[in-house]
């Protein structure tokens, strides 16, 4: 269940900003992947499509403007304007059903289409619970396990945010990790990437920008300058605002290959997403010094697929080296006793604007298992960044 306009991520709503400033005539479209190959009750499909509709009635309140003004410095009056303004278009999301199989594409101008990914993840995600109707634990083992996760995390000292809204298992759920995690003393939670709950529960929302801005920015200048384009691009719009760098779109060597002085002073860090952390790591450590950048001044933020035990020993490993923070999603937003959807919705194609031909867009992950995209697209990004 969708709580509001303000249930999205907050980096939704920075690239938002970003494409509707840079790219107003680019268009996009995003495809479903079902990689657990889970299989959907009969009649999800229709139902999912009912709940699709129902999106939009959604608008920003007057409150919920005031509050993304006074909180997200980083976002403009004229975002926020248009904002406002902004409403969900179902005809931009095509959904259909073939027995088990699931599929759902949207499609549309990038800067409207740009905000539907979140929402339909945990719609897809949350619907899929409702109607097969799991057992799960009971309230208060829930809360045993978010206290006990909690704090672990504090005694080991490691800083973390919820980011958690795609796979969750409720938006009850959701609300009530928040609510397990801010009762338990001495918390280290900093933040969440959730907006609606960091306006609830008073919270940091935490977030800058995905692989998509990387993907884009692929088809916009090419492979080669990809990271480049894609960082400059933002630097342009935020101007060292929200300056966590997300390295892993094309892997982390080639972007560290072109991860030059200027923006390594000017970013305030990266994101490991995927691959071996403690390989990242020091990969990261080893390029801030060829550089000669202190790299206890930079900071390193880890969300690939994290549990408590994973943050902790990259944690330890960070202790004196580099600033660390941790993003953990699905294991806290959905950790009462069945097996999460493995799912995802990532942009497949997209134009910069209508003169240009629809082009295939991927994602090199620094895990062979997280690659996205056509294959034959793939070889081609791969051959012209000498990959293997």
């Amino acid at each position: 269940m969708i709580l509001s306009m303000l249930d999205n991520d907050l980096y939704k709503f920075t690239m938002q900003q970003a494409v509707h400033m840079l790219y107003p005539r680019a268009e996009a479209e995003y495809r479903f992947t079902n990689r657990g190959k889970t299989p959907f009750p009969d009649g999800f499909g229709q139902e999912l499509s009912v709940r699709i509709k129902e999106m939009a009635n959604l608008a920003l309140s007057k409150a919920e403007k005031d509050y993304l003004n006074q909180t997200c410095y980083f976002l403009t009056p004229v975002y926020l304007d248009y904002l406002e303004t902004y409403r969900f278009n179902p005809d931009e999301v095509m959904v259909s059903q073939e027995g088990p199989e699931l599929s759902l594409t949207v499609k549309g101008p990038w800067y409207r289409t740009i905000l539907w990914e979140i929402p339909l993840m945990s719609m897809i995600s949350e619907l899929y619970f409702s109607m097969t109707a799991p057992g799960v634990q009971s309230r208060e083992e829930i809360r045993r396990i978010n206290q006990i996760k909690a704090r672990r995390l504090a005694d080991n000292g490691v800083r973390f945010a919820d980011f958690g809204t795609r796979r969750r298992f409720s938006s009850t759920n959701h609300r009530h990790l928040i609510h397990d995690i801010l009762e338990t003393p001495d918390h280290t939670l900093i933040g969440t990437s959730n907006v609606h709950y960091a306006r609830e529960f008073n919270l940091t929302p935490i977030g800058t920008l995905a692989h998509e801005w990387f993907m884009f920015h692929g088809v916009l200048a090419g492979y080669q300058m990809a990271n480049l384009a894609a960082q400059d691009a933002w630097v342009r719009v935020f101007q060292g605002d929200l300056g966590i760098a997300l390295a892993d779109t094309y892997t982390t060597d080639v972007f560290l290959s072109g991860f030059d002085t200027l923006n390594a002073k000017l970013f305030d860090g990266v994101r490991q997403d995927s691959g071996d952390p403690m390989e990242f790591l020091e990969k990261v450590l080893a390029h801030y010094r060829d550089l000669h950048i202190d790299p206890t001044t930079k900071s390193v933020v880890f969300s690939d697929g994290l549990n408590v035990d994973k943050a902790i020993a990259i944690h330890h490993a960070c202790a004196g080296q580099i600033r660390d923070a941790y993003g953990i999603g699905t294991n806290l937003t959905n950790d009462v006793g069945v097996d999460p959807l493995n799912i995802v919705i990532k942009l497949s194609r997209c134009r910069p604007n209508s003169r240009r031909l629809w082009q295939e867009t991927v994602k090199l992950s620094d895990d062979p298992g997280k690659h996205t995209g056509d294959a034959t697209e793939l070889q081609n990004c791969m051959r012209i960044l000498n990959l293997k």
